[in-house]
């Protein structure tokens, strides 16, 4: 299988911003031992401001630009350094890949970015991507990396997308605040009563919620791609989910 894993801030953090070391060597693991497996693994990471918020001690994640691309610089460097260390002890090379919104919408470089995909995986490299949020700005930005997750899984033809969560999956109500909601094990269609159960906006660390998860869905399900939401908390929930099993939310592609 071709498997896209994209990991949010609240999975790879504790809420203070700093790396959660023990959750981000489990992951690595695991992901290195599904890619020893015979899987083509691409990592979607969230993090960069978040871990930059942590490294520069800041009392709290930046709400202006230039002081959450500023966070972004300093985070994207101590990512990626762990991340390359990590996979390293399983005899894995990583490859960083920074995207904007203008990498996809642009002909030129959007065939650029399938080449370079195609080649690292050629060389059984692990491309690890995230948002450049140094540079983006509200014209070229994706946004958040849900959508970004699933533009990737799309444009490199993968098999699967598994969003990595601190969140069960999606439920019939939010289960924060009612103790009768009920988890959605399997989404065949995405019409707008599932539209409607997105009303969240996320951890205070990420930018995300599960209405970009549910946009990310729709851009993968159109696509010829299923889609898993699960929680991140224990990363051997990869191996359930690669073995078949029932886990979290699994959105069905069309057709």
């Amino acid at each position: 299988m071709r498997i896209v894993v994209k990991v949010g801030t609240s999975t790879l953090a504790h809420p203070s911003g700093l790396i959660n070391i023990r959750r981000v060597e489990e992951l690595c693991k695991v992901m290195s031992d599904l890619k020893n497996a015979g899987h083509d693994i691409i990592l979607v990471t969230s993090g960069a401001i978040g871990m930059g918020t942590g490294k520069l001690q800041l009392s709290e994640r930046p709400r202006d630009v230039a002081a959450k691309q500023a966070a972004a610089a300093v985070g994207q460097c101590e990512l990626m350094y762990t991340y390359d260390k990590l996979f390293a002890e399983y005899n894995h090379t990583v490859a960083q890949l920074l995207m904007t919104g203008s990498d996809f919408e642009n002909e030129e470089r959007h065939i650029n970015f399938k080449n370079t995909m195609d080649k690292l995986l050629e060389f059984k490299a692990l491309p690890i991507i995230n948002e450049n949020d140094t540079v983006a700005t509200d014209e070229i930005k994706v946004g958040d990396n849900d959508t970004l997750s699933a533009m990737v899984a799309v444009n490199v033809n993968a098999d699967l997308l598994i969003l990595l969560s601190d969140i069960d999956g999606l439920f019939t109500a939010d289960p924060h605040n009612n103790p009768d909601a009920k988890l959605i094990s399997v989404v065949s269609e995405i019409g707008d009563d599932i539209l409607a159960l997105g009303g969240d906006v996320g951890s205070g660390l990420g930018t995300g919620g599960m209405r970009t998860k549910l946009h990310a869905a729709e851009i993968c399900t159109e696509n010829n791609c299923d889609m898993i939401i699960a929680n991140g908390k224990d990363p051997n929930v990869l191996y359930d989910i690669v073995e078949g099993k029932a886990v979290g939310t699994r959105f069905i592609k069309r057709g």
